[in-house]
C-alpha cells in the first residue's frame, strides 16, 4: 500500500513534478498515437484520403462518448482526494463505488442508444455518400468497445487522485503503444482497412481497461473498488464536479463543428474546403497543447484536493504556484514553435504548397493566446480539484462564451479566415478573468475552509 507520492507530506515543488509530468507524458503520448492513426489511415491504397475524412467525421462522437468518462472520473476523483485528505476512507470508498457503478451504467446506455442512432449522427457531422460507409464501418466497431473506453479513461483518474501518477500514465502508455503497433497489423497485413484502425483501438482500450481494473482491485492502492454504499447524494456530488470538464469537452466538439461550417461559409465552393483541411491540421496541433497541458492541471488535481480536505492551505497555494509556473513554461516552448517552425508540423499532413502555407498561417494565429491559456488551465482545473464548482463552471462559460461570439463576428466583418483569430481572443479574455478572479477569490475560499473545518465535531 505505499504510494509513489505522498499527496500531504512529500515536497511541493517535487510532489508536482512527480505528479505533473507523467500524467503531461502520457497524454503527449496518447496525442501522438491520434496523429499516427490518421497517417495510417490516409496512407490506406487507393481510398487513403475518403477513409481519413470519413473517420475525421467520426471524431465528435468518440470525443463526446469521452466526456462522460470525465463527468464520472474528473468528478468522482476530486472529492476523493478531499475526502482521502480529511482522513475519511469509508467515504473515499464510497466514492469509489458509486463511480464505478456510474461507468457501468453510462457503458451500457451509450452504446445501445449510439449504435441505434448512429447513422443519424454521422449524417449530422457532415458524412457525404461517399465518407457514410468508410465512418460506419469504424464507429460500429469502435461503439462496441464503450465500456473500455469509459473504464480505462474514468477510473485511471482514481489512481492517479491515490497518488499513483506513474501508474496512471503506464494505463495510458499501454493503450497507445498497443494501437500503435496494431494499427499497421489490422490495417495493412490483414487488410481490414477503416475497421482495422477501429479494431486496434478497441483492442487497446480493452488493454488498458484490464490494468486500470486489476490495479484498483488490487491490494496496492489505500482505496479499491468495492460494492454497496450507492448514494444518490454522492452520485449527484460527483455529477456537479464533473461537469464542468464535461461541459468544457462537449462544447470543444460543437466549436470544431462550428468552425468547420462557417469556413465553408465565408470560403465559398472553391476555397472552403481547403480551409477546413487547414484547419483540421491547426486542430491537431492544438491537441498537442491542450491535452498534455491537461495532463499537467488535471494530475495535479489530486494534490490540491487532498490538501485542501486536509485544510492545510500553504501546500495548495505553493502546489498552483508550481503548476501555474510548470504550465506557462509548456505553453511558451509551443508558442516559440508555432511561431517559428509550423511548417515542420503541417508538412507531416501535406505537401501542397498553398495548404502549407495557409495552415502554417492558421497555426500561428490560433497559438497567439496560449501562453495566458496556461494559466486558464491552472485556474479552472484548479478550483475542479478542489470541489469549487461555483467558480471553474462559469469561468468555463465565460472563455468559450467569448469564442462563439468571436467565431460567428469575425467572419462576417473580415472574411473566412478571421475565424482563426476567436482562439486568442477567448484566451487572452478567458485568462485575464479568471486570473482576476482566483486573485479576488482563492484566500476566501480557503478561509471558508478552514471555518468549516474548525466547526466540525471531533
Amino acid at each position: 500500500m505505499k504510494r509513489e507520492n505522498d499527496l500531504g507530506r512529500d515536497p511541493i515543488r517535487s510532489l508536482v513534478l512527480r505528479v505533473a509530468l507523467p500524467s503531461m507524458l502520457a497524454q503527449f503520448v496518447s496525442v501522438f498515437y491520434s496523429i499516427v492513426d490518421r497517417m495510417y489511415i490516409g496512407n490506406i491504397p487507393e481510398i487513403g484520403d475518403t477513409a481519413l475524412a470519413g473517420v475525421g467525421i467520426c471524431g465528435p462522437i468518440v470525443t463526446l462518448i469521452g466526456a462522460f468518462a470525465f463527468l464520472v472520473g474528473v468528478g468522482g476523483a476530486p472529492l476523493m482526494s478531499i475526502k482521502l485528505g480529511e482522513g475519511d476512507r469509508d467515504a473515499a470508498e464510497r466514492i469509489l463505488a458509486n463511480c464505478f457503478l456510474m461507468l457501468l451504467i453510462l457503458s451500457v446506455v451509450l452504446t445501445g442508444v449510439s449504435l441505434l442512432i448512429r447513422e443519424k449522427l454521422l449524417m449530422w457531422f457532415g458524412a457525404s455518400t461517399i465518407t457514410f460507409p468508410y465512418a460506419d464501418a469504424y464507429i460500429t466497431i469502435y461503439l462496441m468497445g464503450t465500456v473500455f473506453a469509459l473504464m480505462s479513461s474514468g477510473l485511471n483518474q482514481f489512481i492517479v487522485c491515490q497518488g499513483f501518477a506513474n501508474a496512471g500514465m503506464r494505463s495510458v502508455l499501454l493503450g497507445a503503444v498497443l494501437n500503435i503497433i496494431l494499427d499497421p497489423i489490422f490495417i495493412f497485413l490483414l487488410d481490414m482497412g477503416v475497421s482495422g484502425a477501429a479494431l486496434a483501438t478497441v483492442l487497446s482500450q480493452m488493454a488498458s481497461c484490464i490494468y486500470v481494473l486489476l490495479f484498483l482491485f488490487g491490494h496496492r492502492p489505500p482505496v479499491r473498488i468495492t460494492f454497496g454504499g450507492y448514494r444518490f447524494k454522492t452520485v449527484r456530488s460527483v455529477l456537479t464536479v464533473g461537469l464542468t470538464s464535461f461541459i468544457i469537452i462537449a462544447m470543444d466538439n460543437v466549436m470544431i463543428i462550428a468552425m468547420n461550417t462557417l469556413l465553408q461559409r465565408y470560403g465559398g465552393a472553391g476555397e472552403g474546403d481547403m480551409l477546413v483541411t487547414c484547419a483540421t491540421i491547426m486542430q491537431s496541433f492544438m491537441l498537442m497543447i491542450t491535452m498534455p497541458l491537461s495532463g499537467i492541471t488535471g494530475g495535479t488535481q489530486s494534490i490540491l484536493g487532498f490538501n485542501y480536505g486536509a485544510n492545510r492551505p500553504d501546500r495548495v497555494l505553493g502546489a498552483q504556484k508550481y503548476i501555474a509556473l510548470l504550465c506557462v513554461t509548456f505553453t511558451t516552448i509551443f508558442f516559440l514553435v508555432a511561431q517559428l517552425i509550423p511548417q515542420s508540423f503541417v508538412l507531416i499532413f501535406t505537401r501542397d504548397p498553398d495548404y502549407v502555407a495557409t495552415a502554417s498561417q492558421a497555426i500561428r494565429i490560433f497559438t497567439l493566446g496560449i501562453i495566458p491559456m496556461g494559466l486558464q488551465y491552472t485556474i479552472v482545473d484548479g478550483f475542479t480539484g478542489m470541489g469549487v464548482v461555483r467558480a471553474s463552471l462559469p469561468l468555463s462559460f465565460w472563455r468559450k462564451g467569448i469564442y462563439f461570439v468571436s467565431l460567428f463576428v469575425l467572419p462576417a466583418l473580415f472574411g473566412a479566415q478571421a475565424v482563426f483569430f476567436s482562439g486568442p481572443i477567448a484566451d487572452f479574455g478567458g485568462a485575464a478573468v479568471s486570473v482576476l478572479v482566483y486573485l479576488l477569490t482563492i484566500k476566501r475560499i480557503l478561509g471558508q475552509r478552514a471555518a468549516a473545518v474548525a466547526v466540525k465535531p471531533a
